[in-house]
């Protein structure tokens, strides 16, 4: 079978939504598919609808691999669910395990901000870098790290969790059991608890120019800045790149997050550095699972 016939399947598995994808190995997605999630979200609930899933966006068994993003980290080996605080009984859950005894094809798992870095850097706004790190803003702050190209996990497989640094050590209790995490002043919570606004009110009255929405997202701006200054220090990325629902307001608060790093990182930790907007959206999380897919079943 030649390379442009070889095909994997991508899986992102939220809570209300899983999305699937058939990709080749350029990239091309061949077809996508949603499905709801089933309630209550349990492991073996989800592992059901996804072999459906599968048989639908797969009914020629043309695929040779699979890889699935979940809500919370994996194990360092690709193989185990090791906890998803928000849905129900997702701990130390071998959903590897489970996919190929129902499948038969080499499957491989990662946190969905994982595949999500793992999809800009493979084919979108991180491709041309080596070393760069994710910052998903949403309902949480997920967070993933490339180095040298490839995915860091750490030792356990839960690196990576940028949102939980800390940045206020008298700030609001995170769900982490940190207090005053980089997440409890950049999520969309954080910003409903202060302003009392949804994050896309926010943008749109910042695109009418409203004078408090664009001094809010001035210092929303700022407080993302100093977080990034530590990860800056210890990483020294080429890019930055910023997902999730919140960096549809990016233009308003870029300058924040430029100005706080170019006051207190140091000019050898920042050359170069650039801080660019993600470009593959909700496609991300099935993109890079398909990367993953790739990597396991071929290397490259």
């Amino acid at each position: 079978m030649t390379n442009d016939k070889i095909q994997v399947i991508g899986i992102d598995v939220g809570g209300t939504a899983i999305k699937l994808g058939r990709f080749t190995a350029d990239g091309t997605c061949l077809q996508s598919l949603t499905v709801a999630a089933p309630q209550p979200t349990t492991p073996t609930a989800v592992l059901a609808v996804i072999i459906d899933a599968i048989a639908q966006i797969d009914p020629d068994n043309q695929t040779v691999a699979i890889g699935v993003g979940t809500p919370g980290p994996a194990d360092a080996t690709g193989r185990i669910a090791k906890i998803a605080i928000n849905l129900p009984g997702w701990r130390d859950v071998p959903l590897a395990d489970w996919l190929e005894t129902k499948i038969g094809k080499p499957t491989a798992i990662a946190n969905d901000a994982n595949c999500a870095l793992l999809g800009e850097a493979w084919l979108g706004a991180g491709r041309h870098f080596q070393n760069l790190i994710l910052l998903t803003l949403g309902t949480g702050v997920g967070g993933a790290i490339i180095l040298d190209g490839k995915l860091f996990v750490g030792h356990q497989g839960a690196a990576g969790e940028l949102g939980l640094i800390s940045l206020n050590p008298d700030g609001p209790i995170c769900n982490s059991g940190n207090q005053g995490s980089l997440e409890q002043y950049a999520c969309g919570t954080a910003i409903r608890r202060r302003t009392l606004k949804e994050p896309a009110e926010l943008g749109f009255l910042a695109q009418q120019g409203d004078q408090g929405a664009l001094t809010f997202w001035q210092e929303y701006g700022r407080n993302l800045g100093i977080g990034l200054t530590s990860l800056i220090y210890v990483l020294t990325p080429q890019a930055i790149v910023i997902g999730g629902g919140i960096s549809g307001s990016f233009e308003f608060f870029l300058p924040g997050v430029k100005a706080e790093i170019e006051k207190r990182v140091q000019p050898l930790s920042r050359v170069g550095l650039e801080i660019l907007p993600a470009e593959l959206g909700n496609f991300a999380g099935i993109v890079g699972a398909a990367k993953l897919a790739w990597q396991h079943y071929s290397g490259f």
